[in-house]
């Protein structure tokens, strides 16, 4: 088989265990033989679209098996695969599709209205819907069933480009992360190293599958070793429950609010749950007391530390370890090197905090079409820098301070204050803003906007909230406004935003 990346997996894990169930969706399940079969006919069917290996097709909407047969149809034929968060306006969807160049847009039916309100993106030739397809468009399973099941086998190699994901930009425009087939196929490796997947396994994917955990660290290392995933479109407490007996789920992962909301059920504590073995977290650090409770339950957790940028996994915390570290990211990944440096990037001392830098086979090339990012990402020596603050302890365990830059993560999003600042000066009575992410006891952080209007205006919460409604994802909007005097500045005018978090409220 010359295709060497993902693309050869459907039809190499459909030969060793045909009848083996790979995926269930509510009441429907799939085979690896059906899934194989399946992704051929698409595949094809993409190529009759005129999809030339390095071509950009993108899916939008939440999880679903047309997300999984488009991944891996993408790759069967050398293209890559752009997944697009369903839960941003449309001008954020407008401008991925435009700056990845997609030809192609699959999009499920909750997304139709974001569809419609697109503009003209002259690279599109295909948009296929799941359902209710409007003029002009392809019906997914319609489309899907009319191609040829013959055998694709497209050269495709490691090094080869196979998703580009969106991140958010500090300058209020996101950049693509681009991972190769060489990435995934290395971040699988560890994750398979770190954590003893086997062929029996049955895992929950209730987390957004365009997040890159959630494909990378729960779907891929399942599919190789032909476990069993089941997939849930949302994310629900009570179905998880179900989904826990009814299946007896092994592996489950997410972020903060989803252990925290399962942990707060009334089911809780008489649920049925000797079937996990691995409750793994990922994103954001989780709080120890809420690790505790899971582990006081008979659960083992296990949690680690990446970014999209390292596929994503950079340090992980095994079983093994994960009472008597409890709260740390663990140490580096087995096919990774992780340090933590000073400013002149000499190695801090243990307990020193630094800036972490990660190099491996798992680490990104760069950024799309945007060379001036991808060479401030990268160190001497071909280091990526994170821009993550961190202490190692002296067994070289990792432990994070702080975030990159002024990111914070609510609910299992990245958030970017920059980009909400550009949105909220838009409006006309604003003269300044500064935005912070606060805790929360629900979604783990959420924003907080300092403003300052101009003179003789106001500005009320709400007011701001009906304002970014269709400008920004909803999680972005801040929760929480101050309308102040000033802002605190450095001499240089740059906003001290560690004084806004002390508690800056100076009118």
């Amino acid at each position: 088989m010359r295709n060497n990346g993902l693309g050869g997996w459907p039809a190499r894990r459909a030969l060793m265990t045909p009848g083996r169930t790979a995926f269930v969706f509510g009441e429907e399940s799939v085979t690896y033989a059906d899934f194989a079969r399946r992704t051929t006919l698409l595949a094809s069917q993409l190529r009759r679209a005129g999809v030339e290996p390095g071509a950009r097709i993108a899916y939008l909407g939440t999880n679903h098996p047309a997300f999984v047969e488009t991944t891996f149809a993408t790759h069967m034929i050398g293209g890559i695969f752009v997944p697009l968060n369903f839960r941003l306006a449309v001008p954020e969807i407008e401008y991925m599709l435009a700056d990845s160049g997609a030809t192609v847009l699959v999009y499920a039916p909750e997304c139709a209205a974001v569809v419609r309100a697109l503009g003209e993106l002259t690279e599109l030739r295909e948009v296929v819907a799941l359902a209710e397809p409007a003029p002009g468009e392809q019906d997914y399973e319609h489309w899907l069933t009319a191609g040829d099941d013959a055998p694709i086998d497209v050269a495709v190699h490691l090094d080869d480009t196979a998703l580009i994901l969106y991140t958010s930009g500090t300058t209020g425009r996101p950049k693509g992360a681009m991972l190769t087939h060489g990435n995934l196929v290395w971040n699988t490796y560890n994750l398979l190293v770190g954590v003893d997947l086997t062929s029996d396994e049955v895992t929950l994917i209730s987390a957004p599958l365009f997040h890159v955990a959630a494909l990378n660290q729960t779907l891929l290392p399942t599919f190789v070793k032909g476990g069993c995933s089941v997939l849930t479109s949302t994310w629900d407490v009570d179905a998880c429950y179900d989904l826990v007996e009814e299946f007896g789920i092994t592996l489950m992962f997410g972020v903060t609010t989803m252990f925290a909301e399962f942990a707060q059920s009334p089911r809780w504590a008489d649920a049925d749950l000797s079937s996990l073995r691995t409750v793994m977290s990922g994103g954001a650090a989780i709080p120890e007391p809420l690790i505790r409770t899971y582990q006081e339950r008979g659960l083992v957790f296990c949690q680690g530390y990446g970014m999209t940028e390292t596929s994503p996994g950079a340090t992980f915390l095994e079983a093994a370890e994960s009472t008597r570290k409890v709260g740390s990211a663990g140490v580096p990944v087995f096919f990774a090197d992780v340090r933590v440096v000073r400013p002149d990037l000499t190695d801090v001392d243990p307990g020193e905090p630094g800036e972490v830098l990660i190099k491996g086979p798992n680490v990104s090339p760069g950024y799309w079409r945007n060379p001036a990012a991808t060479a401030a990402s990268v160190a001497d020596g071909g280091w990526f820098r994170s821009g993550d603050i961190a202490k190692l302890d002296e067994e070289g365990h990792l432990h994070i301070v702080d975030r990159v830059k002024d990111m914070f993560i609510s609910g299992g999003e990245n958030v970017f204050p920059a980009e909400v600042e550009s949105a909220i000066f838009a409006h006309p009575a604003v003269a300044e803003v500064a935005v912070i992410g606060v805790p929360d006891q629900r979604w783990g952080e959420v924003g907080r906007a300092f403003v300052v209007c101009r003179p003789g205006a106001a500005l009320t919460h709400d007011e701001l909230c009906e304002f970014l409604r269709d400008r920004l994802a909803k999680y972005k909007i801040p929760v929480h406004l101050e309308v102040v005097d000033r802002l605190p500045r450095t001499g240089s005018g740059k906003v001290l935003k560690a004084r806004l978090r002390e508690g800056w409220s100076k009118n």
